[in-house]
This record gives C-alpha cells, structure tokens and sequence, in this order.
C-alpha cells in the first residue's frame, strides 16, 4: 500500500487563502525503499572559517563512496540563488535559515542525506529547522576553530 501524508486541504498561508496541498500517492516510505536509505539532516554549523563546507563536502564524498545518495546545501553557495536577496541582519539570517530549513525537509523527504553547512548563529532558528522532521533525522554539528587541526 502506498503511504498518504494528512495535510490540510486548505491553509491560510501569508495572505493567500486559497492554496491546497496536494499530495502525491508516492511517499516518503516508498522513496526510501527505492533509495535503500532514509533521508536525514545533518546541519553543519559553526563560525566563519570553521571548516563546515571542507567537512560537508568531505562527509559527502565519503558517503557517496559507501552507497549513499546525498546533497550539500552550502550556505555561501545558496547566497548566490535561492537566498541572494537577504542581507546579514537578523531577520534576513533568520530568513536564510528558514529557507534552508524548508529544502533540506524536502530532500530528507525525497529520502536524501542532506548536507546543511551554515553560520545558523541564532539556536532559535536551528530549533525550528529540527521541528521540521522527526528528531532522528535531524544532526547538528557545531564546528570550532579549536577542534579543527590547521587546513
């Protein structure tokens, strides 16, 4: 049987009142099977210069080689696309982080091992991206200067 996510037919979203979520017959449960893993998280967090992109793209490489299907969202690299209108004030971080949040949920869902690498300095905000999926499938690492060996 085929897995049917319960979701609102119809939501008050920003202003709009009329969206509808539409579902498709195809579930998380069936693109895991197809995939042989469960999507997850691992959000990869820590200060300007800490090394979070080298260890994501690093823990990617790594799982790609054992079998895994995995996707890295890149902070500087979504500043490019997706969040290129945002500043660095704390509502734009904020926003960045929401953004992001939002898509990883989307990949974990399609049954990927999403790779998250941002600054995310507001713990607030990492907590509203780990309400987004079960809390097995959300990691956080937090990355220092001191427990990185010079690159």
């Amino acid at each position: 049987p085929l897995s049917v996510r319960e979701k609102p037919v119809m939501s008050n979203i920003g202003k709009s009142t009329n969206i509808l979520w539409h579902d498709c017959p195809i579930g998380q449960t069936e693109r895991q099977k197809l995939l042989g893993q469960k999507g997850c998280v691992i959000w990869i967090t820590g200060l300007s210069g800490s090394g979070k992109s080298t260890v994501a793209c690093a823990l990617s490489r790594e799982l790609h080689y054992r079998g895994h299907h995995t996707y890295v969202l890149d902070g500087d690299n979504l500043r490019h696309g997706l969040n290129r209108d945002l500043s660095f004030k704390a509502e734009d971080r904020t926003e960045n982080i929401r953004r992001v949040g939002e898509v990883a949920k989307l990949f974990a869902d399609a049954g990927t091992i999403c790779i998250a690498s941002l600054i995310s300095p507001y713990r607030r905000d990492r907590d509203a991206c780990r309400a987004l999926l079960p809390d097995s499938r959300f990691i956080e690492v937090c990355l220092s200067y001191y427990s990185l060996k010079p690159r």
